[in-house]
């Protein structure tokens, strides 16, 4: 008797054919197999999709490329005001500081074409773009002590001129350019 293409599927699936017969009262069931196990070597390529999927699950290869290799791509002036944060669907997510962003946005289609040359195929389509607070300017150094002998040079320098706007404006100025 021939079976039907859904029989051929559920008989595959282990499932009783709801067209096939069913075995008579009291008949013994037959007893179901037990799943078979392969024992030996087997290809390489059958045990990679296990380990990579939980890694790619995390983060796509290309999202992990763009963020590794993000100086590389945008140049060491974008990469110090800017941070990719993950891509997603097509959309490159940026965060930086809300002036850079308006800059990234004349930038966008320079940039993204940058990105897809790197990656080598047209993954990046958009940049979306997360604000974060803008980095602050580093601390200046705290003024050196000042060096008694560029004083009694400084000093020495203005003895010609009178007393007045002119010698003290002169000393402070001296002291601010041989003072640092």
């Amino acid at each position: 008797m021939a079976r039907s293409s859904a029989g051929k599927q559920a008989a595959a699936r282990g499932k009783p054919d709801a067209a096939a017969p069913a075995p008579p009262q009291g008949s013994p069931q037959p007893a179901p197999e037990p799943p078979r196990f392969v024992y030996g070597p087997r290809p390489v390529g059958a045990l990679i999709p296990s380990l990579t999927r939980p890694a790619f699950r995390r983060r796509a290869p290309a999202a992990a490329q763009v963020m590794a290799d993000w100086a590389a791509i945008v140049g060491p002036e974008l990469a110090a005001l800017t941070t990719p944060r993950r891509l997603s669907a097509g959309t490159l997510t940026l965060a930086c500081a809300g002036p850079v962003a308006l800059e990234l946005q004349h930038l966008g289609p320079a940039l993204i074409g940058r990105i897809n040359a790197h990656l080598g195929t047209e993954t990046v389509r958009r940049l979306g773009f997360v604000q974060i607070p803008p980095q602050a300017a580093p601390a200046r150094p705290p003024p050196r002590p000042a060096d008694p002998a560029i004083g009694a040079r400084i000093e020495a320098s203005l003895a010609d001129l009178p007393d007045g706007d002119l010698r003290t404006a002169l000393a402070a100025l001296g002291r601010a350019a041989f003072g640092r």
